[in-house]
């Protein structure tokens, strides 16, 4: 049986990796450096705060969990008592709430300026996938061309009914099915960001799979972002320094279904054929909502579109890199 490859959405955050006596040397005398590590929608997570009151930023970080845990339980396609897997199980969910309804009304928006480059009802190419390449007796040619036409047909973002008024979603066929991971860690990063923001916090990079930096480290200097080497995604191919900015970063080697790297978990919504391993796409946006649907995105865009999407959706720039080092540099 061929087995799933699975790698982080991988972006280094330098300091981090560089380990914490170069992140202390960065500090005044009056600021601790307060870590948290733990997981969001299954991706590994941190938030770093600069603070004088350890006891504080503790609290702080307290309060961010539980929004967390609360916005987990709204997004996540892994627990079947998640909202959206209510959703993607009966086809309507009513009561939905805000938060639901605010980021799939940002999704949906962003399907129609792409042209339906992104959309969030890839969901069954995406189970088509993932169940071909974990059954017993494996083709390593892919699904058939038979069953991707099958599951494209349920592929269609105008296919989702929001009535914000009457807290209601809905999908338009039987069989349709919707996935967030291209938005729900760049919304919670915002979400737990403003959590922090209220106790008083500043100082700080919210990573909750999609970094943002909140003002500057003590000293005033810029928090450094490693882009991550397609070929080795837990290493820096380049860096880019980033003040009260988001870096979202896409690349099919994030999941591979395949062990020859043939077939990966970003899939163009007019073929069902999935993006290549090798290449990486990292997008700065004002907030990490914008930033993490884009950056898939302009990972799939037609290279003609990519300059007018990443406009047209908010984003700052969009660095696509390969192996061999920076491929192209895309601003708005």
């Amino acid at each position: 049986m061929t087995s799933l490859v699975s790698r982080r959405r991988a972006i280094t955050v330098l300091a981090a990796a560089a380990g914490l006596p170069l992140l202390l040397k960065a500090t005044s005398a009056q600021a601790h450096l307060v870590r948290w590590e733990g997981t969001t929608l299954g991706a590994p997570s941190t938030i770093q705060i600069y603070h004088t009151d350890e006891g504080k930023a503790r609290a702080a970080i307290r309060d961010a969990m539980a929004e967390l845990a609360r916005l987990e339980a709204i997004f996540s396609v892994y627990r079947a008592d998640s909202a959206l897997s209510a959703l993607n199980r009966d086809g309507v969910l009513n009561n939905a709430p805000p938060e639901f309804i605010e980021l799939l009304t940002h999704a949906r928006g962003l399907a129609e300026l792409s042209g339906g480059v992104y959309d969030p009802t890839i969901q069954p190419v995406w189970t088509l996938y993932l169940s071909h390449f974990t059954a017993a007796a494996v083709d390593a040619a892919g699904p058939s061309e038979r069953d991707l036409k099958a599951a494209l047909a349920l592929v269609d973002w105008r296919g989702i009914e929001i009535d914000a008024a009457k807290a209601r979603v809905s999908l338009a066929r039987p069989g349709m099915a919707l996935t967030l991971n291209s938005g729900a860690q760049g919304y919670i990063t915002d979400r737990v960001a403003a959590v922090l923001r209220s106790h008083g916090l500043e100082k700080m990079l919210v990573d909750m799979g999609e970094p943002r930096a909140l003002s500057t480290k003590p000293d005033g200097s810029a928090w450094r972002i490693g882009i991550a080497n397609p070929a080795e995604p837990n290493t820096a191919i380049t860096e880019i320094d980033v003040i009260d900015k988001c870096v979202s970063t896409s690349g099919g080697y994030g999941t591979i279904f395949d062990e020859a790297g043939k077939f990966t978990h970003l899939i163009d919504t007019r073929t069902g054929k999935t993006a290549p391993a090798m290449l990486g796409v990292s997008v700065v946006a004002e907030t990490a909502t914008i930033a993490d649907g884009l950056s898939t995105t302009m990972l799939l865009a037609p290279e003609d579109k990519r300059q007018s999407i990443l406009r047209a959706a908010g984003g700052l720039s969009a660095i696509y890199v390969t192996p061999d080092g920076v491929m192209t540099t895309v601003t708005a």
